[in-house]
């Protein structure tokens, strides 16, 4: 990967590579979301996606994961504006928005376990999908986020 390539490159300049590079790991975008129809609001759940491994907050099998899930959408560089419910704190947004990777990315301190002790990820609170039964999700609702339609 090239040098500091975040600081250096647009979004769609950067190799695939880098792109995953980017990401950093915290799991909020494998968490269910709902929206309402009407409103356009978006309902968050502290329910993860069935494949996330919820101690590492990595996909367990990325691979497959659209197989597997076909619910999963694809975070591109093109799509980006698609997803604004990303948290501020994701990267991909961050660089998206011309701000700097804040200083507990794993690009900047070197590995994972300091976004986690931030309570940035999603290691401490959420559930696996597996675990929670449909009929329950509603109770697990921890954030709704205006979303223009």
């Amino acid at each position: 990967m090239r040098e500091r390539f975040w600081e250096r490159f647009d979004l769609a300049e950067l190799t695939d590579e880098e792109w995953e590079a980017l990401c950093d790991g915290c799991g909020q975008c494998c968490l269910l979301k709902f929206q309402d129809e009407e409103s356009g609001d978006l309902a968050v759940l502290n329910v993860a996606c069935e494949l996330l491994d919820i101690a590492s907050c990595r996909c367990g099998d990325y691979d497959n994961r659209f197989a597997k899930v076909p619910d999963c959408t694809q975070l591109t560089p093109e799509r980006i504006d698609d997803f604004r419910w990303l948290p501020k704190s994701c990267a991909y947004r961050r660089v998206a928005e011309g701000r700097k990777l804040a200083a507990w990315h794993p690009l900047i301190a070197g590995g994972p376990e300091r976004m986690h002790r931030k309570g940035v990820s999603v290691r401490s609170f959420a559930v696996s999908q597996r675990e929670v039964p449909e009929e329950e999700l509603e109770e697990h609702i921890i954030a709704i986020l205006p979303i223009d339609a």
